[in-house]
């Protein structure tokens, strides 16, 4: 690949990074200015609703009993290792797929919003709830979108690229 051709690869990917980064972090400083604690706005009758919680654990408050220390360790010190690892991979391995190279950038892209929340503000702000009787949500923010596309593009990948083996046959 053409030197310059590759530095445009690394711009991109770094911009989509960027990108799910700054969309997250625009639409918790909304919330964080515009909705109070616990506040409750309908906004598709009750299925779609925005609620401001501020959540010191990780998916759906995992961890949050934790003592300080260890939820530090857990939840900021060892993602900031595996993002650092991540986009260390994302930009040195040549040959990923463009599909692979996409889902990792959202992935990662989430990822850094939710430990900058975590290093900046002690919490992650988290403000969008789904109710459909049959399916409901938890609350989540705008990096969980990043972070559910991200793997729900490598799932995609993996699934097209996946090799079926046959099944072998004794002689």
């Amino acid at each position: 690949m053409m030197p310059q051709r590759k530095n445009l690869k690394w711009i991109l990917l770094l911009l989509m990074v960027a990108l799910n980064v700054g969309c997250d972090q625009v639409s918790k400083n909304i919330v964080r200015q515009r909705i109070e604690y616990g506040e409750t706005i309908s906004l598709v009758k009750n299925y779609f609703i925005l609620t401001k919680v501020e959540n010191t654990g990780a998916f759906l408050s995992a961890g949050n009993e934790l003592p300080t220390p260890i939820r530090f360790a857990l939840l900021t010190l060892l993602p900031l290792a595996v993002l650092g690892y991540g986009l260390y991979y994302l930009t040195a391995k040549k040959d990923l797929p463009k599909l692979m190279q996409i889902g990792l950038s959202f992935l990662i892209g989430g990822g850094i919003g939710n430990v900058y929340d975590r290093m900046v503000h002690g919490s992650v702000t988290d403000f969008m709830h789904m109710d459909f009787v049959i399916f409901r949500t938890g609350v989540f923010n705008v990096a969980d979108l990043s972070i559910m596309t991200g793997i729900a593009i490598l799932l995609i990948h993996s699934l097209k690229h996946k090799v079926v083996k046959p099944a072998s046959t004794s002689s």
